[in-house]
């Protein structure tokens, strides 16, 4: 089916928002709303726009191909490309700062190596979601530029974020800047590197971060409606962090002690619930357009008492230099890790992979627009699933779609008044 523009990729529930079309709409005849109960997505003013199709250049939700970036020069793994993507080398590791390594989610690794980027390779920023401080449920896209900005932002956010729709502040830099995203933000930085010179000269490292989804901002509202939390009176909420995996805690203006703390395990298995139904269709779970990702080293017993620990996944030259320099400098604590500590890790993701040929399948044969994935091994991965398993990717997605009645388009006209 054709796509006439980004608001069609939104309203057929293949937008990712990562935020790119605003970035690349030259007008910006295309601005980003949070639907609460279904993502961040694109909504055209009235009148709609002058149909360049700029948008449609950088969007990742229509389609993502992984083929162009992996044919940079890239070594990897071979052993490791068809479940992981490009892998030149695996490290297990931590932020070497104390204090980051507790803030952080994992080990804090994604602000240690935007850290070590600003003091010692003289980054001009780094572009990266935080909380909103006006209303700490959601997300906000910042360009940080200092130690103590970046630790303010530390933790995973659980919630819509699209950190693309800041690019423009790393295109007009005057040094080159860091973007710290999730995968499909990743995807789209590269694409609109594709369209403009400028940003590509002007990202100087990709840090991504593995993705299993993102929940809408309703699961989080739930969540903190079930805790009696009043959100007029909210003045920090953090999914993770403080301590490994940590727990997910609210705090209440002018009060130290948070108002509740929700083990990580319960908070995520409760918002996991609101992912929205293109975040069963991702490939990329690892970040494999970033030049290095970071995830959780799950094989691990994680009692508590281990302050942080991430897996490390160096996917590019690039990726390899700035890696080196920032142990060699003493920002990070890193050793080299076993090819087969990913498959222990991450297990839940790998299954989710090899499940999205036959999600895409069902799509097909149901006669309903789905994206265009390519480079990604979908097909001799979802081979390797158990028949059940096969059987159920496909004919789970068609009940699926039946039963939530996604053939119909989703009614985004009424957020034009927002313009």
């Amino acid at each position: 089916m054709r796509i006439e523009s980004v608001y069609h990729v939104g309203v057929h529930r293949l937008c990712v928002g990562c935020g790119a079309c605003f970035y690349k709409c030259p007008e910006k005849r295309v601005r980003l709303f949070d639907i609460e109960d279904d993502g961040i997505r694109p909504i055209l003013a009235p009148g709609g726009c002058n149909a360049c199709g700029d948008c449609l250049d950088v969007c990742p939700g229509l389609s993502t191909s992984i083929s162009d970036f992996r044919a940079e020069g890239n070594n990897p793994i071979q052993r490791l490309e068809k479940r992981w993507g490009a892998v030149l080398e695996v490290w297990e590791g931590y932020a070497a700062d104390p204090e980051i390594r507790y803030k952080g989610s994992s080990g804090g690794l994604c602000t240690a190596l935007s850290l070590f980027c600003l003091e010692k390779e003289h980054a001009g920023g780094v572009l990266h979601i935080g909380s909103d401080r006006e209303a700490p449920w959601k997300n906000k896209t910042d360009l940080s530029c200092s130690r103590k900005e970046l630790i303010a932002a530390t933790g995973s956010r659980y919630a819509p974020a699209s950190p693309c729709d800041g690019l423009e502040k790393i295109e007009a830099s005057e040094k080159p800047c860091v973007l710290v995203g999730k995968p499909c933000d990743l995807a789209g930085l590269r694409m609109a590197q594709k369209t403009a010179p400028e940003l590509d000269k002007n990202t100087c490292l990709a840090i991504g971060f593995f993705c299993a989804g993102t929940p809408s901002t309703q699961g989080t509202l739930d969540l903190l409606k079930q805790y009696n939390v009043d959100l007029s009176d909210l003045s920090e909420f953090r999914y993770r962090g403080l301590g490994w995996p940590g727990k997910a805690s609210a705090w209440r203006r002018e009060q130290t002690d948070p108002v509740f703390q929700v083990s990580y395990e319960d908070s995520w298995g409760f918002v996991q619930k609101y992912r929205p139904f293109r975040c069963y269709l991702c490939p990329d779970l690892t970040a494999e357009f970033a030049d290095i990702s970071v995830g959780d080293p799950w094989y691990r017993k994680i009692d508590g008492s281990d302050p942080g620990r991430s897996l490390i996944l160096i996917r590019t030259e690039k990726g390899r230099r700035y890696f080196k320099k920032a142990v060699d400098t003493g920002y990070v604590e890193a050793t080299p890790a076993d090819e087969g500590i990913i498959y222990r890790s991450q297990k839940n993701l790998l299954g989710k992979r090899q499940a999205i040929w036959g999600r895409l399948l069902a799509m097909k044969m149901l006669g309903i627009p789905y994206p265009r994935l390519e480079g990604f091994h979908l097909f001799a991965n979802w081979l390797d699933l158990p028949a059940k398993e096969k059987v159920k990717s496909i004919l789970g997605t068609a009940k699926r779609i039946i039963q939530r009645n996604y053939f119909k388009p989703l009614d985004y006209t009424k957020y034009t008044v927002r313009f």
